[in-house]
């Protein structure tokens, strides 16, 4: 990991970031395909998914058992090896979801529909409770699996693993994720 590229923006290129876009890390049948709500400026400037530093996605993702070390968001790549890729709801980076319209979620929720029915993830990983509710039309979902699947793929609703997101500590995100690493371990098996 001493060798993987380091890059700070500038404000000015954090502004530039605004609208822009990060590549989705997919594959077809994955065994799950982590959904964000958008990708914030840090992340659009660098190119890489949950790429700020503050974020918790990939320690997290490590913590609960995906992968056998921490990856950097330069690594995401290697996601796909383990079975695992990366999408968003909304594909434009913003200062903080909340600039995100009703209208752009529920928009975002086709587009992911389709690349759902179109790839066939065994399991798709909403992080973003307030943003499946409101994308999805389901003002009361709770964390974990929903009760509606797309067509075979199961779809289980995390925390966002953002640094803002100050409702779960690093132990609690880890344990919500390996309830979904654990249920793709056993309909894996």
């Amino acid at each position: 990991m001493a060798d993987l590229p380091s890059f700070r923006p500038t404000r000015a290129e954090l502004l530039a970031a605004h609208g822009a876009f990060v590549p989705d890390i997919l594959a077809p049948d994955l065994r799950v395909l982590f959904c964000g709500i958008n990708p914030g400026l840090y992340t659009a400037a660098i190119g890489h998914h949950f790429g700020r530093p503050g974020n918790r996605f990939w320690p997290t993702l490590h913590a609960a058992g995906f992968t056998d070390r921490i990856l950097s968001p330069y690594e995401e790549q290697e996601l796909l090896a383990h079975g695992y890729g990366i999408t968003n709801v909304v594909a434009r980076a913003t200062a903080t979801a909340a600039e995100l319209t009703s209208e752009e979620l529920i928009a975002g929720r086709q587009r992911l529909l389709r690349k759902v029915r179109r790839y066939h993830p065994r399991f798709l990983a909403v992080l973003g409770v307030g943003a499946y509710r409101e994308g999805w039309k389901e003002p009361k979902a709770v964390l974990g699996l929903q009760p509606k699947p797309i067509a075979a793929t199961k779809v289980w609703v995390l925390p966002n693993p953002s640094g803002l997101n100050a409702h779960y500590h690093g132990d609690q995100l880890a344990g919500l994720f390996r309830e979904l690493r654990e249920a793709v371990d056993a309909a894996h098996s």
